[in-house]
């Protein structure tokens, strides 16, 4: 017949001299806890024993939150970086062209989105096909538009910046694509003093990528470079 295991000296010893071991085993601390309980008799209460049960269930949600507060931290440094290498590679064009080459391509590329339209407002001549594959990324629109299109805050100025979800998107801003795109950033931009707004748009086919209460800080600064920059190609 097999002995007790704690009937071993050494076995005995060594629990002794190291008792986290026992301490450390959740699974074998809640068994002994249960035993104990079963020999205090129907009629006590201890007290301590729920303590211990609540303060294992804080513990639990502080867990929680510790997980989900370091993974906000990496996703919020993770939007940082890709906002820091789009705007990187929008300073290094000097030419109008070559600037909105790079937002169609290799911008819209970082940002992850499938769909990007860059809409300045214009009082005049609204035709942009001397641009040839260049008014894919361009388009002039009326005055007001831009308004229309972003909405109004509560002050009655168009929203900096506005996430939304969609069930088909705006054909005119889009194309042949509209109805692939689910969601949508748009940022108003402010071209100068004397000139009317501008608008850029970016869609994306996840529904979940652009949603109202998600932060707008990066996407806000990415708005303040570009309408910066395109004071520069207006000036």
């Amino acid at each position: 017949m097999s002995t007790h295991p704690l009937t071993d000296p050494k076995v005995r010893d060594q629990l002794l001299s190291d008792p986290d071991q026992i301490l450390d085993d959740t699974e074998l601390m809640r068994v002994l806890a249960t035993a104990a309980d079963g020999a205090q008799g129907s009629n006590v209460v201890d007290m301590r024993a729920i303590a211990m049960e609540r303060l294992e269930a804080r513990l639990d949600r502080l867990e929680d939150t510790h997980r989900n507060v370091i993974a906000a931290a990496y996703e919020n440094l993770a939007g940082t970086n890709m906002i820091h290498r789009a705007v990187l590679n929008l300073l290094e064009h000097e030419g109008f062209d070559a600037f909105l080459g790079a937002l169609a391509g290799p911008v819209a590329d970082t940002l992850r989105v499938d769909g990007c339209k860059l809409v300045l407002e214009s009082g005049g001549d609204r035709s942009t096909a001397h641009l040839g594959e260049l008014e894919n990324i361009l388009g002039l629109a009326e005055q007001g538009y831009v308004s229309l299109f972003a909405g109004l805050s509560k002050g009655g100025a168009p929203r900096k910046v506005t996430l939304r979800q969609l069930s088909c998107g705006d054909p005119d801003i889009y194309g042949d694509r509209a109805c692939a795109m689910r969601s949508e950033a748009t940022l108003v931009l402010d071209l100068g003093k004397g000139r009317l707004p501008g608008m850029l748009v970016l869609g994306a086919e996840d529904p979940h990528q652009f949603a109202p209460g998600q932060g707008t800080d990066l996407l806000g600064f990415f708005a303040g470079v570009l309408e910066r920059s395109l004071r520069r190609f207006l000036a």
